[in-house]
């Protein structure tokens, strides 16, 4: 049985949500829905659930980016060589796999992060690119050797997740629903190989700030002697598997009271990349650069769509080999990723000195968090396409 209560009580704990959100426990009975056609009995459990809280009972102020449990989750499997054809909402809990589980034995895993954010003055919400995150999970999916849903299957997926948890989207200006789809060699394997079968999962959780200092500027330290990726490696697809090699000295360089890491490339060790997870850009006048993204880089949705947007406003933006001596005179520095959104950096630090840039309302990384933001949650008119609204 899945054991739903318990993240519940957690969150509770923490002064987050009150004891009332947990009474949809009361309808696990009602444990999964097809994500197409549903039954008449499925439809009706499934609107009762939605219709006894419409609104989750959470303090919005305190909002962080932490895990705050969600009600429902969207499940899809596969076995290898076949297709994913559909899925099914179950409730918000804990997975069965197999202790040689592809995922577990060999890391073979994807996940992709994107937000829903309430639409103001109505009832529905807007997903921001989905097709850009579906797409780079096939990608993805092509280099573990991995069944990939299709785009419509991935938006589909998504767009059932925020429906399905629509009262715990944020109010507007209070954060997002950060949603996160997970692809893995769900099957048992003992040899090293591909796993015999894949599950795909999205799941979803309300959430504010990334960072603890929240809006305000963040400081950097440049790692010389720990790599986040390789040529030739995953550097530059969302596998899991680059994540947990970071946290050593993401570690480090917290208890010294930086915020992240931002690292160097591994051969020369002199060219910028990116931080623990997020993208970083320079500004020097009016030129914006960044890291190409050349296979050791994850190539950022909110990346490729700062860059549109600044060179849409004059900004002349160059994607190229970064050498770390242009932090010196930068005027300014911000990083960019789904979970930061435009984090402006105060001060790097590297081999000692420290090198601080300009912050503050009219910096051109404020303006750009302001046009990418008005966007995303629809203050203003989209004339990009690039929001997806879910009624």
């Amino acid at each position: 049985m899945i054991q739903a209560s318990s993240y519940f009580k957690e969150a509770e704990g923490r002064g987050l949500v009150s004891a009332s959100t947990r009474t949809f426990s009361k309808f696990t009975r009602c444990r999964s829905f097809a994500s197409r056609a549903a039954s008449s009995l499925q439809q009706e459990c499934f609107d009762t659930v939605r219709s006894v809280e419409e609104n989750a009972e959470i303090d919005w102020d305190k909002l962080g980016f932490g895990l705050v449990p969600t009600d429902y989750m969207y499940v899809m499997r596969c076995s290898n060589g076949v297709k994913f054809s559909s899925g099914v909402l179950n409730p918000y809990g804990n997975i069965e796999l197999s202790p040689s589980s592809g995922v577990l034995n060999y890391g073979q895993g994807l996940f992709e992060g994107l937000k829903a954010y309430r639409k103001e003055g109505s009832s529905g919400f807007l997903l921001f690119r989905p097709e850009e995150n579906a797409l780079r999970m096939k990608m993805g999916a092509e280099r573990m050797c991995m069944p990939s849903p299709s785009v419509d299957q991935f938006i589909h997926a998504v767009k059932e997740t925020v429906l399905a948890n629509k009262r715990w989207v944020p109010p507007q200006g209070k954060g997002s629903l950060y949603i996160r789809p997970l692809l893995i060699g769900s099957g048992p394997i003992l040899g090293l190989a591909p796993a015999p079968d894949y599950m795909f999962m999205v799941y979803a959780a309300p959430v504010g700030t990334y960072f603890k200092e929240g809006l305000a500027p963040i400081n950097l330290v440049i790692d010389d002697t720990v790599h986040r990726a390789t040529p030739g490696g995953t550097g530059g697809v969302k596998t899991i598997t680059n994540y947990a090699p970071v946290l050593k000295a993401q570690a480090q360089a917290k208890s010294k009271g930086f915020t992240d890491v931002l690292y160097l490339d591994s051969v020369n060790k002199k060219y910028l990349e990116e931080a623990s997870s997020c993208n970083i850009f320079i500004l020097k006048g009016n030129v914006i650069s960044t890291p190409a993204t050349m296979g050791t880089i994850l190539p950022g949705i909110t990346r490729k769509s700062i860059i549109e947007i600044a060179r849409d406003h004059g900004y002349q933006v160059e994607e190229r080999l970064v050498p770390v001596e242009e932090l010196i005179d930068a005027d300014e520095v911000f990083c960019t990723g789904t979970a930061v959104v435009v984090a402006p950096v105060s001060s790097i630090t590297y081999q000692g000195q420290r090198f601080q840039y300009k912050t503050g309302a009219e910096t051109v990384s404020q303006k750009l968090y302001k046009m990418l933001t008005a966007i995303q949650m629809g203050l203003e008119e989209d004339k990009k396409s690039w929001t997806v609204e879910i009624d």
